[in-house]
């Protein structure tokens, strides 16, 4: 289902709401373009899902567990994601704004695009994953597995890697 061209998005929402509430564990599930305030995903697992071009504003994925999912596209403002274990998820061209990656794995993740404004992913294992392209301002990497993770094209703006093994990660400089 698109969220965006559901007859009646408010009823849809209450229902996709109550399914989630109910449900810990979410299959092949597609809400793209739906808009989720204040919501709970907290300790829920994900598979094969499809968030493209929603928006999250103040919402929990503390402990989720996340696979093969996408949100492209989508938008998150002051969202947790501590503890997470985020693996083969694409966030390409995504927003982030005050976000919290702190303790989680964040394995084979494509940020390749997004926007990254007032991020942690402090203590944090990135292994091979892409931010290609994106823009990185305040954004912390303290004390983070960063091997193989690949930063070409990078804008930033007060990025701190203190403590992380930056030798092993790939860094292209922004083309003029």
């Amino acid at each position: 289902m698109c969220f965006t061209h559901q007859a009646n998005p408010e009823q849809e929402y209450i229902r996709i709401c109550d399914y989630f509430k109910n449900n810990m564990t979410i299959k092949n599930f597609t809400v793209s373009g739906m808009r989720f305030e204040n919501t709970d995903f907290s300790n829920h697992h994900f598979y094969g899902c499809n968030f493209k071009e929603a928006f999250f504003f103040n919402c929990k994925f503390s402990c989720a567990k996340i696979r093969m999912s996408f949100f492209d596209f989508s938008e998150f403002f002051n969202c947790d994601f501590t503890n997470s274990d985020l693996q083969f998820i694409s966030f390409a061209g995504a927003g982030f704004r005050t976000c919290d990656f702190s303790d989680s794995e964040i394995v084979h993740v494509n940020f390749e695009g997004t926007s990254m404004n007032e991020i942690s992913f402090n203590n944090s294992n990135l292994y091979n994953s892409r931010f290609i392209g994106g823009d990185l301002i305040k954004t912390s990497f303290v004390n983070c597995n960063l091997k193989r993770v690949h930063y070409g094209g990078v804008k930033q703006g007060g990025i701190y890697f203190k403590a992380s093994n930056t030798a092993e990660a790939l860094f292209e400089a922004e083309e003029q």
